[in-house]
């Protein structure tokens, strides 16, 4: 792909579908190539519309309002960047030849339903994964964990994210408040539930995995080093790279990374979540975007996750390098709000090898990730030292 002139009649033009604060980093390592970026999100002033060429506001889960969008601004590319979004219609403007959906409508497809994923990896791939089941009712849900899964046990919306309406369960006691939460917190309200067995694992990390064109425009996978991440109530809280583990335990990862990614397709940087016990490695999700623990990266790597995925997209090539052990440590709203303040940058700042990403998000809410500390060090615990020093400084405050 040639690179033109952004808002010129040679312009490359990318529309990012989602522009939270992943979207928002995107977007900014387009610019940097000189690309027309178009960010679309459900809400205006989303922190990615605040430095996209332009904006616009639409319910991306209503096929018919997203495909007029896309007539109307004709990108090359369309990069999904969060999962609620019709991705049946995806599919259709794939094949219809209207833009090239990254990495392909397929993978957008499986990704987004947990449910399709699970299914591709554990039967069809037949990779290591927990014990699992589904179901449309808590009856259904009973007889599953009762039938098999046992407990403890993990429940999910089969579409959802970032933790929501997932429960960890004891006990029969716990699983029709986990049922009801689930119904009321994933992306479609009511629908199905994934019910999981819990897997004693030693740590999950991220493997950031990308897909990009060689020398001789063959795709090839690489490999970024492995990031290890804190979780409250099924999001992520702190992030560090890398995560040691064992040479077996990391070749094993990078195998089942390969196979997941490889059958998705397409090029950019995909998100692999696995679960790690000693040499043993199994998968748990993976999202064909930055991931949220990946913001470690910025601090850590010679090319960051979201400049990584802008480069493969593009077809340009990729350096997945460490340059030295990093963190990232999530800074909350705090309080429910629109338009807080931020006291104690400056203080933050102080931290040796230090960097804050305020996201702009036009309204707060008391755990919602307003912005991250990032830090590098000798080591990660010096990283991860300094970066929760740092978010610890930051506090928000109604002016």
């Amino acid at each position: 792909m040639t690179l033109g002139t952004p808002l010129s009649g040679s312009a490359t033009r990318v529309m990012l579908l989602g522009c939270g604060e992943l979207g928002k980093e995107v977007i900014i390592a387009l610019q940097r190539l000189g690309v027309e970026v178009i960010g679309v999100d459900r809400y205006a002033n989303a922190p990615g519309h605040q430095v996209a060429h332009r904006a616009h506001v639409i319910d991306m889960t209503d096929g018919v309002a997203l495909r007029q969008l896309i007539e109307q601004e004709r990108p090359h590319l369309v990069v999904p960047e969060i999962e609620a979004i019709a991705t049946d219609m995806l599919a259709e403007i794939e094949k219809d030849g209207l833009a090239e959906v990254i990495p392909t409508a397929r993978a957008t497809q499986l990704t987004m339903n947990r449910e399709g994923i699970r299914r591709l990896v554990a039967e069809e791939l037949e990779l290591p994964t927990s014990h699992y089941a589904f179901a449309d009712s808590l009856n259904q849900l009973k007889m599953a964990i009762d039938g098999g899964v046992g407990y403890p046990c993990l429940i999910k919306p089969v579409m959802s994210s970032s933790g929501k309406g997932q429960s960890m369960v004891e006990g029969p006691d716990d699983v029709a408040r986990a049922w009801d939460y689930a119904m009321s917190a994933g992306r479609v309200k009511g629908g199905r539930v994934i019910v999981e067995s819990f897997i004693d694992f030693d740590f999950e990390i991220t493997l950031l995995t990308v897909r990009a064109l060689n020398a001789q425009g063959e795709i090839e996978t690489h490999f970024c080093e492995p990031i290890g991440h804190l979780q409250k109530q099924g999001d992520y809280v702190e992030s560090w790279q890398p995560q040691l583990m064992t040479p077996l335990a990391l070749r094993r990862s990078q195998q089942i990374a390969e196979q997941v990614t490889s059958n998705l397709g397409g090029r950019g940087l995909f998100g692999v979540e696995l679960f790690i016990k000693d040499d043993e490695v199994w998968f748990s999700e993976v999202s064909p975007r930055p991931h949220d623990t990946g913001m470690a990266t910025m601090a850590s790597q010679s090319q960051n996750e979201f400049e990584l995925h802008a480069r493969a997209i593009l077809g340009l090539p990729v350096d997945t390098s460490l340059r030295s052990p990093g963190a990232s440590a999530v800074i909350y709203g705090g309080m429910d709000k629109t338009g807080i303040a931020f006291e104690g940058v400056a203080q933050a700042l102080q931290v040796p090898q230090t960097d804050i990403r305020l996201f702009g998000k036009p309204e707060a809410f008391q755990q919602r990730r307003m912005g991250v500390a990032l830090a590098s060090g000798d080591s990660v615990n010096e990283a991860l030292g300094r970066a929760k020093q740092a978010a610890s400084l930051v506090k928000p405050v109604v002016e």
